[in-house]
């Protein structure tokens, strides 16, 4: 592989992260729920994790809440959450969030919670004005995600949780794409419920945390022992769990020094597209957007095709989200920023980490001018 540009899909695990899992790997295997003393210390570093997951978000410990990843998170949130009053048991989420969230409202809403879909502005922005008048009295929740995962567009997180919380609405916010790169202050957004996934931010997979504001009594997605104060049930991944933490510790060092690095390499990135690649488009450009994501729009060429030929060179990236590989649909973010489905079918995401180095934006710019002119000329569908 010579150039990872699909750090939105994931990460790699950082080797600091690698060292502090591998001893609950190998010789300190205790259960962490066991009364001994060779359990109990695997609760330490399982307590010390979520100290450090806290801090990342401006969170105090008891706040946190271990889980498998994202979307457990995710459904842990809304579901939960539109429990808890049966007297307003409606949703409000947008139409751009992550199939996690988007995916669970449609179960939600064949199952009878009342769910209204936001709907995006062209520009990659939230209809803020329609959002809000959404929100009525029926309904307990709002979920609208910190940063999306396809556009890299940052939402007002803080302004809508405003409105909803003046309203007597939880907020919940999916962060797991922001996380790592820009800052997250749960104190300052004033959100009730917030997602994180580990491998987002250089941690392993299968391990992510639901933040959940003290006072807010949750109903469990998971059933079973009494994990988590009772929260999330199942033996507890120690070694992911302590991963997680280290994790959080790095990317909390990453963002004090400011993620100019990431910047510098997106606007290359950026720039070398819009001057080599005549015609090219880049989505939400005009909108506020994570310092990592790049999704460009190739006029007249199929997004498959350039992944194949950039495969084929040794150079990874995606034509969206990784959750929706496989389907035949057109991006469902695009589709809601009101792009066509030919224009939506041509979109390539660049996602970069604080790992990325020059010399893969370097690499990516010297074979991909060649790779879509070539396209295009044999294209049926280009201009």
């Amino acid at each position: 592989m010579k150039a990872y540009l699909d750090n939105n899909a994931t990460t790699r695990m950082a080797p600091e992260v690698l060292e502090a899992m591998m001893p609950f790997l190998t010789g300190k295997y205790g259960n962490p729920s066991s009364f001994h003393s060779f359990g109990s210390e695997v609760m330490d570093a399982v307590e010390r994790a979520r100290e450090s997951v806290a801090a990342l978000i401006g969170a105090e410990r008891d706040e946190i809440f271990f889980t498998s990843g994202g979307t457990e998170s995710d459904n842990t949130a809304l579901r939960g959450a539109c429990a808890i009053n049966p007297l307003r048991p409606g949703l409000v989420v947008t139409d751009v969030e992550h199939p996690a969230v988007l995916r669970t409202a449609e179960m939600m809403e064949s199952e009878g919670t009342p769910v209204r879909f936001a709907p995006s502005l062209k520009d990659g922005s939230l209809d803020l004005d329609t959002l809000f008048g959404m929100i009525t009295e029926e309904v307990g929740l709002v979920s609208v995600m910190t940063a999306n995962n396809e556009t890299g567009a940052v939402y007002p997180v803080r302004e809508i949780a405003e409105v909803a919380r003046s309203r007597g609405v939880l907020v919940h916010t999916d962060a797991v794409q922001a996380a790592g790169k820009i800052v997250i202050d749960v104190g300052d957004t004033g959100v009730d419920l917030l997602s994180l996934s580990a491998h987002k931010f250089h941690g392993p997979k299968g391990v992510g945390v639901l933040f959940v504001r003290r006072g807010l009594q949750l109903p469990p997605l998971i059933t079973g022992g009494h994990q988590e104060g009772g929260m999330r049930a199942g033996t507890y991944n120690a070694a992911g769990i302590a991963g997680m933490g280290k994790a959080a510790e790095l990317a909390q060092e990453h963002l004090s020094g400011g993620p100019e690095h990431m910047m510098e390499l997106s606007s290359r990135l950026e720039r070398g597209i819009l001057d080599s690649c005549p015609g090219s488009r880049v989505v939400a450009a005009d909108v506020s957007r994570l310092p990592n994501t790049v999704t460009v729009l190739f006029r007249g060429v199929e997004s498959e095709a350039v992944m194949t030929l950039l495969d084929m060179e040794g150079i990874c990236v995606s034509s969206g989200s990784a959750c929706s590989t496989g389907e035949s649909s057109p991006s469902h973010v695009l589709t809601a920023m009101g792009i066509g489905p030919r224009d939506a079918g041509t979109a390539i995401r660049f996602s970069l980490s604080r790992y990325t180095a020059g010399s893969e934006v370097d690499c990516l710019l010297e074979v991909l001018p060649g790779m879509i002119d070539k396209l295009r000329k044999i294209s049926p569908y280009a201009d």
